[in-house]
């Protein structure tokens, strides 16, 4: 409706007919669109035609322009989530062993009172002591929320800043606060509510070495600007009494170590002897040492283990206690222990570029060979999802080739069609790069985006192409005029793509950064490659059609066309012959290959 009401119709002699003055196009030369669309053609035409003049200067800029992917990709880095703006983060705090919990809850509220007077923009402070990684009374949280994005000046990313500036009062060698952006889709796939950073874990069988191998990262990782509030899960400082057996004396004195350490639990955390029904309950009878007796190490020289000889002997006789340090968790991977280093990164940083310093710093300890290394949390996701995007992008090329084998029914074209794609990768980067950010997952998908837009250009150019020559057109003139009669939709969808992506990359507000990042990936990156994507596809074609004419890709046709024919030709046969059997009733016969071409001719 809109089209019969804006377009005029052209004059006679005004155009109408497709020919190279006109383009293809039916707008008069006189009017406005015309005028500025025969601006474009000729353009277009000129730079088509130097192109193909001189073929080979273009595929060294396409060439050039492929392997600007490397630095460009190591320049801007990758993420697994962009940061996003959830007006919500946490401030986390942990003290020494043997804090009491009020004494955690004392210093969180002070910091909480300290955020709230001091930045603008909290809108309430949730403090939780007793929670937390470890989940003991010398650790906890505060969870900060802020008002919406549109009530507040200070950003995100502003205001963890400036909280970690009023965090640094309260952080010594006895209390560690970091600050942490919080990330819901984090949270939704089972990684914590933390924001973006990086984690590395180590494992093996000493404990004390795995502690020595964390302080030595996370001292380099505190004076590396790219991290952020380093920390390891080693909480060293729980007070313990250590019992080791004389096992020579206590053979002597006829006690088994499974004896002593039957008393040693007995005494310390009780055994269950035997049970007693009051009505429909029942309830188990322990035996324990009293409180008083297991608070006070001099009662010791009380208890006594039974002996194989007969009596009882002291348990001071055969152990002896030594007082220590010991973590307040051990975690443990295949059965080895492990310790985990992490670190918050900067706003818009590359978490790849953190990684591999940390991995780095991991080489520089020469870890002997019964420890063991790996990334953890979201630095594990980066990677699988890297892994995978890889096989995604290796499937979808496999893919699209065999369909557009099938469609154009040649094994030439498809690949002058896939030659075009990785063209769109650089100015995708570039245009990442410019915009200060790094690729994620989301952006990961925009690529996807991006081969799909430029995959379809391409097709509408050489189908146009193959068209024109099947009509009897020379391949120069059908080249020329195929990819000026195609300019014209090309521009079309692309600026409806453009137009589309606009209010994805200036929007604010919940899931901008999200949307920006596929927002100014498919922008930049379908803005910056059209033309040369428009002058390479013809390139290619012409390159590709010399190269098919070659007796080394002719006999490669021939053998792929007769096996196949080999494929088909029974499912042919077998669809002739029950189409011959629908019609006549009568039992078909055997009919040729040639009596089939000949009745299909007479027909």
């Amino acid at each position: 409706m809109l089209a019969a009401r804006w377009i005029k119709r052209p004059e006679p002699g005004e155009g109408g007919e497709s020919g190279e003055k006109s383009g293809g196009h039916s707008h008069g030369s006189d009017s406005k669109s015309g005028k500025f669309w025969q601006k474009i053609d000729g353009a277009y035409t000129f730079m088509l035609k130097l192109s193909m003049r001189h073929r080979w200067a273009v595929v060294l800029i396409c060439v050039l322009t492929v392997a600007s992917i490397v630095p460009l990709y190591n320049y801007v880095g990758m993420a697994f989530l962009p940061d996003e703006d959830e007006s919500l983060y946490q401030i986390n705090l942990r003290g020494p062993q043997g804090t009491s919990l009020s004494a955690t809850q004392s210093i969180l509220d002070r910091i909480a009172r300290d955020v709230r007077a001091e930045l603008p923009g909290v809108k309430s402070t949730l403090v939780l002591a007793g929670f937390g990684r470890g989940r003991g009374p010398n650790v906890g949280f505060i969870n900060v929320s802020l008002a919406p994005v549109k009530e507040r000046e200070l950003s995100q990313a502003e205001m963890i800043n400036r909280t970690r500036a009023i965090a640094r009062k309260y952080s010594n060698k006895d209390y560690q606060v970091s600050v942490s952006a919080s990330s819901s889709i984090a949270g939704s796939i089972g990684l914590g509510r933390g924001g973006s950073g990086v984690g590395y874990f180590i494992a093996g069988p000493d404990m004390t070495r795995l502690n020595e191998y964390a302080n030595i990262l996370v001292e380099k990782m505190k004076a590396d600007p790219a991290f952020r509030d380093p920390d390891s899960s080693v909480e060293v400082g729980t007070p313990e009494i250590r019992v080791a057996i004389d096992r020579t004396k206590a053979a002597d004195l006829g006690v088994r170590a499974g004896d002593v350490a039957q008393a040693l639990n007995i005494m310390a955390a009780g055994q269950i002897v035997s049970s007693y029904s009051e009505g429909s309950n029942q309830y188990d009878v322990v035996v324990r040492a009293d409180e008083r007796f297991r608070r006070d190490r001099s009662n010791f020289n009380l208890f006594t283990v039974a002996s194989t000889t007969g009596g009882t002997v002291g348990l001071d006789r055969v152990v002896k206690l030594e007082e220590g340090l010991a973590p307040s968790t051990i975690s443990r991977l295949n059965r080895l222990r492990q310790v985990t280093v992490g670190a918050s990164l900067p706003p818009n940083a590359s978490e790849s570029d953190a990684l591999a310093k940390l991995e780095q710093y991991v080489k520089e300890l020469n870890l002997p060979a019964e420890y063991v290394t790996g990334v953890t949390g979201q630095s594990k996701e980066l990677q699988k999802a890297y892994e995978s995007f890889m096989l995604a992008f290796l499937l979808s090329f496999v893919f699209m080739y065999l369909v557009l084998a099938a469609q154009f029914e040649s094994f030439i074209h498809p690949i002058t069609i896939l030659l075009t794609l990785p063209l769109a990768v650089p100015f995708a980067l570039l245009s990442t790069a410019l915009a200060g950010q790094t690729l994620n997952i989301f952006s990961a998908l925009g690529i996807l985006l991006l081969f799909g837009i430029v995959k379809k250009n391409a097709i509408l150019q050489i189908d146009h192409t193959n068209s024109l020559r099947a009509k009897g057109m020379n391949r120069y003139d059908a080249i020329i005029q195929a990819n000026r009669d195609r300019l014209r939709p090309i521009l079309m969808t692309t600026l409806a793509l453009v137009a589309g992506m606009i209010p994805l990359t200036l929007g604010t507000g919940a899931g901008a950064a999200t949307n920006r990042s596929i927002g100014i990936l498919v922008l930049g990156g379908q803005s910056l490659c059209l033309l040369l994507t428009l002058l390479a596809v013809p390139v290619f074609y012409s390159l590709f059609d010399d190269a098919g004419e070659t007796k080394f890709f002719r006999s490669i046709g021939e053998g792929l066309g007769k096996m196949r024919d080999a494929i088909t030709r029974p499912f042919s046969a077998a669809f002739s012959s029950k189409f011959s059997k629908k019609e006549d009733g009568s039992k078909p016969s055997d009919i040729g290959d040639d009596d089939l071409v000949e009745g299909g001719r007479r027909a």
